[in-house]
């Protein structure tokens, strides 16, 4: 097991893209591994799901389990493989299962308010 850490992010996020607010939440987990930067994963009831379609891009984590990947389509473009889920994560995550996670680009953004 890597060094994971999962516990509740304080104050209320919202993913935004294409400048449209895609997902609000107070509900947000924040998951640390190692070294890396800390990532924010959404509950799906909070994310509007109709604006993502799934891809058949899927990796695998050793720690977490098997990612599928979630294009986001905007008014002006569509952000491939920009969001990832843990249908069935590994038990030592159970948490992340049902939540949605981001990754920040020019058009998309993670942000507390």
């Amino acid at each position: 097991m890597s060094d994971i850490t999962i516990r509740k992010a304080e104050g209320t996020w919202v993913v935004r893209a294409g400048g449209a607010v895609l997902g609000e939440t107070k509900n947000a987990l924040e998951l640390s591994e190692g070294s890396l930067a800390p990532v924010i994963y959404f509950p799906r009831k909070d994310v509007a799901m109709p604006f993502l379609d799934k891809t058949d891009r899927v990796t695998t984590c050793p720690h977490k389990g098997e990612a599928s990947y979630y294009s986001i389509v905007t008014k002006s473009t569509t952000l491939e493989n920009a969001a990832w889920s843990y249908e069935d994560p590994k038990a030592d995550v159970a948490k992340i299962k049902d939540y949605l996670a981001f990754y920040p680009s020019e058009t998309l953004a993670v942000e507390r308010v």
